[in-house]
């Protein structure tokens, strides 16, 4: 997959760098503030219970 990804990337090798490293900061960007958020209500840790 990152094979096929890298050849798509166009432009010479630093060029492609830069986008493989922007490409990776968005996917943590909307994993961070788009789909955690809306997942960790839906998660069963704020139900903790001891004793």
């Amino acid at each position: 997959m990152y094979g096929w990804i890298w050849r798509h990337l166009p432009g010479p090798v630093p060029v492609r760098a830069v986008q493989a490293v922007l490409l990776v900061a968005a996917v943590v960007a909307v994993l961070l503030f788009g789909v955690f958020p809306w997942l960790e209500p839906r998660l069963p840790f704020s139900a903790v219970t001891t004793g």
